[in-house]
């Protein structure tokens, strides 16, 4: 009898282990989808050979739940995939809590943050970004500011986030 609880006992964990490993590499495969860039330069870069704008996401990756609420709702879906790839350069703006970032990445985060003035997480940012060859510093122009999509249909936040970040870029690309 004991050995049977023991096998029973074994097949379960390994069961489970499993089912957590297909799990975590279907996520991965999500999030292999999607490309995000954390140095500015190289997001200007393929903004500018792309004539795509920046979509800079405030984040707090370690501690804040709107914003896993956001990316689990919105980015993690196959519709927000596709807009994206089409449509924008992503960038994360990250300020963890518990994970230390390079002091060159905290400096670029904290004046993109003071830049757009952003106060709470998250944040999205929707802008275009000219670099002054002379002084090395970056015209920024923002063409809109998004959050979570509060009033969304149940299990269709990404719909109105796509729509309201299609409604930033078309008044964009008006001036």
């Amino acid at each position: 009898m004991k050995k049977t609880g023991i096998f029973v006992f074994v097949a379960l964990l390994a069961l489970v282990v499993s089912s957590f490993s297909s799990n975590k590499e279907a996520v991965l495969e999500e999030n292999d989808k999607l490309t995000w860039h954390t140095d500015l330069d190289k997001a200007h870069e393929l903004s500018e050979k792309s004539g795509k704008p920046i979509f800079g996401f405030f984040t707090g990756s370690d501690w804040c739940g709107w914003c896993h609420k956001l990316q689990r709702e919105v980015f993690a879906k196959e519709a927000f995939v596709e807009w994206a790839n089409n449509e924008v350069v992503l960038l994360e703006l990250d300020f963890p809590r518990k994970t230390k970032l390079s002091d060159e990445l905290t400096k670029q985060n904290r004046e993109l943050q003071q830049a757009f003035q952003v106060s709470g997480y998250p944040t999205v940012w929707i802008f275009n970004a000219d670099k002054d060859v002379k002084t090395d510093h970056f015209n920024l122009t923002a063409l809109g500011k998004l959050g979570y999509p509060r009033g969304a249909v149940p299990g269709k936040e990404e719909v109105k986030f796509i729509t309201d970040a299609n409604a930033v870029l078309a008044k964009g690309k008006k001036k």
